[in-house]
């Protein structure tokens, strides 16, 4: 087996001085610092140049040289993305290849001989069949997408081949949700357990694709940092950098990936959602952001490229194509005024400063930002942010027991394999003292048989997924559903209980 770990590192280009600094003293500087101390660290990383823009005006000038340091040494590849981490389906191919451009120009300046990228990572992998010759244009050899991006279902991919995108020359490498979960969740928090988990994957000849948020270690997850530096440290995890694949690899497939992000479901892109964090088509906020954009882009287009003001407007149409303003009114479950507002106005700034504009399109623009603050703070004194959050807790507020063991049939054999498979981590947990996650297991088991544990923020039925593989758990399932089969009459009512 060999494993390439992906990080993504990210602040909108106004974060809060002191939000910075926390993420900074918790995750960043951890990170790089360790990077630098463990002889076997080896892994991919994203960083946007608007993030080592903010390092650069806050004075972080270790980090940026730590960086560097790391990429010389050949611990740290580094790709390539959109500076201002724009979506890039949502943007022509000029403003695309511009954003590209502008990044891979700013890693350079900040980075020297250390980026050298040959990979590009989507923000929030958010991929339609569009940006494929774009990317492969500037120059990129692969891009990493998830999972769910093969053919809109998730364990699909074979892990034992390479993928090129049909058309183009460029690789396709796949994120594994269920290792990147594993990690992120911190469902295990030690090499040894982490090693039980993944004990199929390293008796496997395949390879592994993980893909995460670098603040997951240290700044969303405080201590998981640890976990970090200990994988390092573990020659028996080979860890490799995503370009190094396919030394090892050598069967390569033609794919054509679809549109999706790697916070897709099954159902989003069933449904044709597969964006609506970011363009819900039921979100009248979102239709209004969108109207805006495109209005401002297409003044801005008017103004020539040898005007003097040009440089001044491109720079800020460029800062204000980033996703954050979007996704912040999606209001499942994330939502900011202030983002909200942040973002239309500095589309509005733009119209506002632009040579020559007429009075009455400016006007139009104007109008377009005091209906998008309008309808926030609507929504917001309305009550219907509370009956959007509201309505996605119910959906999900059906007790694990009620689904299984009250649906009856074979479901009652799915109820007794999970709470089984629990009570064998409790055991197993209080064995080694880890009395924590024995107490975890405990409670799960007792939640569910008394369904409350619609109440959880993550179900302890997820946490098991992901804990253990996906084969074992399937196989626990089938043996229950075996039994159950064994014992059933032709009519279930003619069994009592």
């Amino acid at each position: 087996m060999y494993w390439a770990n992906f990080l993504h590192i990210y602040q909108p280009r106004s974060q809060q001085p002191d939000i910075l600094e926390q993420v900074v003293l918790q995750s960043y500087r951890p990170l790089i610092e360790n990077t630098l101390k463990h002889a076997g660290a080896r892994y991919t990383l994203n960083i946007n140049g608007s993030l080592l823009e903010l390092f650069d005006k806050y004075g972080y000038h270790d980090l940026i040289e730590g960086l560097a340091e790391a990429g010389r040494q050949g611990k740290i590849e580094f790709t390539g993305s959109a500076k201002y981490h724009a979506l890039l389906p949502f943007l022509s191919p000029r403003e695309m290849r511009r954003q590209i451009d502008i990044n891979n120009e700013t890693l350079k300046r900040y980075l020297g001989d250390a980026y050298k990228p040959r990979g590009f990572f989507l923000p929030e992998m958010a991929y339609s069949p569009e940006v494929a010759p774009v990317i492969a244009e500037a120059g990129f050899e692969w891009v990493i997408l998830d999972e769910i991006a093969y053919n809109g279902k998730t364990g699909a991919v074979d892990y034992t081949k390479l993928y090129q995108i049909e058309g183009t020359d460029l690789r396709v490498f796949f994120r594994e949700r269920r290792m990147s979960n594993l990690i992120m969740s911190a469902v295990v928090r030690d090499v040894e357990q982490l090693e039980k988990a993944m004990a199929d994957e390293l008796a496997s000849k395949r390879y592994v694709v993980t893909g995460m948020d670098g603040e997951t270690f240290g700044h969303h997850r405080p201590g998981l940092e640890n976990l970090l530096f200990e994988i390092f440290d573990t020659p028996e995890l080979n860890l490799v950098q995503i370009s190094e694949l396919a030394e090892h690899y050598k069967t390569v497939e033609k794919v054509s990936p679809i549109s999706s992000t790697w916070a897709s479901s099954e159902r989003d892109i069933s449904e044709g959602i597969q964006f609506i964090s970011w363009k819900d088509p039921r979100n009248d906020i979102h239709k209004l952001q969108w109207k805006l954009r495109d209005f401002t882009l297409a003044e801005f287009y008017k103004l020539a490229a040898d005007d003097p003001e040009w440089p001044r407007s491109r720079a800020q149409m460029d800062s204000a194509l980033a996703s954050d303003q979007f996704f912040w009114a999606s209001a499942k479950p994330w939502w900011s005024i202030e983002m909200i507002e942040e973002g239309a106005a500095a589309l509005l700034d733009i119209l506002q400063h632009l040579p020559g504009i007429h009075p009455d399109r400016f006007a139009e623009g104007e109008l377009y930002y005091h209906q998008i603050l309008a309808m926030a703070f609507d929504w917001k004194r309305s009550g219907k942010i509370l009956a959007i959050e509201q309505k996605q807790q119910s959906s999900l507020r059906i007790p694990f027991k009620e689904r299984t063991l009250e649906a009856g049939g074979a479901e009652t054999a799915v109820y007794h394999a999970f709470i089984d498979m629990m009570k064998q981590q409790e055991t197993e947990a209080a064995a080694r003292r880890d009395y924590e996650a024995a107490v975890l297991w405990r409670d799960a088991v007792y939640k569910i048989e008394h369904k409350t544990d619609i109440y959880e923020a993550i179900h302890a039925v997820d946490l098991l997924r992901i804990k253990l593989t996906n084969d074992y758990v399937e196989k626990m399932i089938d043996k229950y559903k075996t039994a159950y089969n064994n014992i059933r009459g032709g009519q279930p009512e003619q069994r009592g209980a």
